[in-house]
């Protein structure tokens, strides 16, 4: 469930300079914030078991050998629900996958024009759109490489990294 973030993901293969690189995966579907935080609470067991059961833990260190960067960034409501809680806890195990992730509470984004969508940018020129429905569920997701969007996305993409807090240094 979408509770309070919105996600944005920048990926790029390893391409000459004019081509910057692409953004990673998403971690399996959503289901009820309750059924993903159910009995959860912060400690190494819980990012030991992320770490050995996250689909990250396979395709993106993989993804990073190859020599693309995986970049995720996450704009947060504070204070923070269970569900964000959670996500800052086992986003430990995408971080030692090789994923940079960042963090943005929405009292720094108000300057930042953003989509209204979670999405994916690859290589600034697919998009893949998330639909979720209104109680967090995914819904579809839409492959685009309309110019207008993926300009609009990257440009988000990139105003929003540039003011996030990177992972280590967020407290929730």
């Amino acid at each position: 469930m979408n509770q309070g973030a919105s996600h944005g993901r920048r990926v790029r293969r390893n391409r000459p300079q004019h081509r910057p690189g692409p953004l990673p995966h998403r971690m399996g579907g959503r289901g009820s914030s309750g059924d993903l935080v159910a009995g959860w609470k912060p400690n190494p067991e819980t990012q030991a078991e992320c770490e050995g059961t996250s689909p990250a833990n396979g395709s993106v260190p993989d993804t990073v050998a190859r020599g693309v960067v995986i970049r995720r960034a996450r704009v947060i409501s504070e204070p923070v629900s269970d569900y964000i809680r959670w996500e800052q806890d086992v986003t430990h195990a995408n971080v030692t996958a090789g994923e940079e992730v960042r963090w943005l509470p929405r009292r720094r984004a108000t300057a930042v024009a953003l989509p209204g969508n979670d999405f994916w940018l690859f290589d600034d020129d697919l998009l893949r759109v998330h639909h979720f429905s209104g109680d967090g569920a995914v819904v579809e997701d839409e492959i685009t490489a309309d110019p207008e969007a993926v300009k609009l996305c990257s440009a988000a993409f990139e105003a929003v990294w540039e003011r996030a807090i990177p992972h280590h240094r967020y407290e929730a």
